[in-house]
């Protein structure tokens, strides 16, 4: 399972240098996601050897300047809940902030690793100004430059020695199956109409509160790991920050699954988000089954599936070979179908390049 690295703070401490510096600066290695402005705030990295994820909060705040800081405040808790390692970027030019005294609030009560990082300083000078941050309560400061990289790489020395590492005595090696999508496409109702039925055959497998729940499901011929993220919980007051907190869950779903099921509605199409979501699945090498959900509500003739299949795959261009699957969950119609084709896109994925772990 992936590692994910949130970089949080007030604006203009150079949050989307240092990510920039993670994710761009290894040509190599640099896995950025493709598309909008927002999708440039999701990247891979790598260091000694180790792969992970890198979130810069940062790109999801906007609003008028009275909502500002509510907003930043909010980012804070969403990648507090999501990331498995948070840094706290802070400015030695402007000093302690109101602002960053907040969130160091937040922080303090948060277990799970936080680094403090002191970023531009760039002279002997600026090192000594940086023991301010000290007060913050949150131990060592990580002093850096992330516009020239200095101290960056004792930064990540640090982060990538604490990460836990994934233990997998506990869980099968069977085919892992991601259930993805944005908000309110159907995916509790797909978990639901999969094992409701078939609780006395299902095996829950152990995870923390921010993982994917990991499912056993063994019914129908059917033998596999179904990843959940239908645990998305809605924020009400912002788009911005539904779409950050089901990216970010999403994105840890996705890097431990061997297929991803991505949900659409029906009624909706394609949309921004389902294509940000894809993009995420192609970046990370997974196979990928879109599932037209809703299909029920839809005015339709005999040639209605077939154009809306082609539709789908010319958003999805270049990936055309993406099988389509229209169902109603609610029905409980072509859900087995969906499944049947998921196990299909493993195999075949299997055979051309077996499984590492």
């Amino acid at each position: 399972m992936g590692n994910i690295v949130a970089i949080v703070g007030r604006p203009n401490v150079g949050k989307s240098t240092l990510f920039n510096r993670l994710i761009e600066k290894r040509e190599a290695i640099v896995d950025p996601t493709a598309g909008t402005t927002r999708d440039r705030h999701y990247g891979k990295a790598e260091w000694t050897g180790t792969v992970f994820s890198v979130i810069d909060t940062g790109g999801y705040v906007s609003g008028s300047d009275d909502v500002f800081e509510d907003r930043i405040r909010e980012q804070v808790r969403l990648a507090i809940d999501e990331a498995d390692t948070i840094l706290f970027l802070v400015d030695v030019h402007g000093g302690v902030t109101v602002l960053d005294e907040a969130i160091a609030e937040m922080l303090r009560r948060v277990e799970k690793p936080v680094h403090l990082v002191a970023n531009k300083v760039d002279t002997g000078d600026r090192q000594f100004d940086a023991a301010e941050f000290y007060t913050l309560g949150l131990g060592e400061v990580h002093c850096i430059s992330a516009q020239s990289g200095a101290g960056t790489g004792d930064l990540l020395d640090v982060v990538v020695a604490g990460f836990t590492k994934p233990t997998e005595e506990d869980e099968p090696d069977l085919p892992r199956i991601a259930i993805v999508g944005k908000p309110n496409v159907g995916k509790s109702s797909l978990l639901n109409a999969l094992l409701g039925r078939e609780q006395q055959i299902v095996t829950p497998i152990a995870g923390t509160t921010r993982d994917p729940v990991n499912t056993r499901y063994n019914a129908f011929g059917f033998d596999m790991l179904l990843l959940d993220t239908a645990g998305i919980r809605r924020k009400s007051r912002v788009e911005e920050d539904i779409e950050f907190y089901s990216v970010m869950r999403s994105i840890r779903a996705i890097e431990d699954s061997d297929v991803c099921i991505l949900m659409i509605d029906a009624q909706d199409g394609v949309q921004h988000q389902d294509l940000q979501i894809f993009s995420i699945i192609e970046r990370n090498g997974k196979g990928v089954v879109v599932l037209v959900n809703k299909w029920d509500l839809m005015e339709k003739d005999t040639h209605t599936a077939k154009a809306y299949e082609e539709d789908v795959k010319q958003r999805l261009a270049p990936f055309t070979d993406v099988p389509v699957i229209f169902t109603s969950v609610t029905d409980r119609k072509r859900i087995h179908k969906a499944m049947e084709m998921a196990l299909q896109v493993f195999q075949d994925r299997s055979a051309a390049c077996p499984r590492t772990s």
